[in-house]
């Protein structure tokens, strides 16, 4: 609970000291994030029922790919632990841009850690009450999933300033700006990861190569 609390107060600060060897009283930080993607995943899944609703905007939308869409809901309600597998991506684009200011990758995944802690309790607390609310409606269910992915950027500013105190706020923008554009790249690559799969999968489905499989 300390560690909670002090990460929805300050998460950089919090980061900070822990790096700094100040641990007493404090969680784990890769723990901790494993215990609150879990709590997250359980009220996205049962509480939330975000699977079904995402499938119901993706159908609303005429995605035809049965594939794409079992993935699109699946990678929406198990963001949080997805995101918390992609903890070690998410260090190495932050040890790439902040990489002249004397950090380690380890401390780097300690950091992103508490990064993904407070995006994840602000979820909990703030929008995953709204969109409780309007679980009954895809689009607008879906409007908010996209608009608390804004949160992140103003996040991460928050955080490096506190955890570099002695760096300027420009300088600090100018490497999340960094962070947000490799991190995008490693998205875009994903998804034409997706895309091949999905052609793949859906070349493999047709009746044609079920007779040439049939065949073999």
């Amino acid at each position: 609970m300390y560690s909670v609390k002090n990460i929805l107060k300050n998460p950089g600060k919090t980061a900070k000291e822990y790096i700094d060897g100040n641990r007493v009283n404090h969680y784990k930080p890769i723990l901790l994030v494993f215990v609150l993607s879990g709590i997250a995943t359980f009220i996205s899944y049962k509480i939330l029922n975000l699977k079904e609703v995402m499938s119901a905007y993706f159908s609303q939308q005429h995605l035809n790919s049965n594939f794409m869409n079992d993935m699109m809901s699946l990678m929406s309600s198990y963001n949080s632990i997805l995101m918390l597998l992609l903890v070690p991506f998410f260090a190495l684009t932050t040890k790439i841009a902040f990489r002249k200011w004397g950090h380690n990758y380890y401390e780097h995944v300690v950091m992103n850690a508490y990064i993904l802690s407070f995006y994840t309790l602000v979820s909990i607390i703030l929008v995953y009450p709204i969109m409780f609310i309007f679980r009954h409606s895809p689009n607008a269910f879906f409007t908010i999933t996209q608009l608390s992915a804004l949160l992140i950027p103003l996040i991460l500013v928050w955080f490096f300033r506190e955890f570099y105190k002695a760096r300027s706020l420009k300088s600090i923008i100018f490497r999340v700006i960094g962070v947000l554009g490799l991190t995008i790249l490693g998205y875009l690559l994903l998804l034409v990861f997706v895309g091949v799969a999905g052609a793949v999968f859906s070349i493999l489905k047709g009746p044609e190569s079920l007779e040439y499989l049939k065949s073999k």
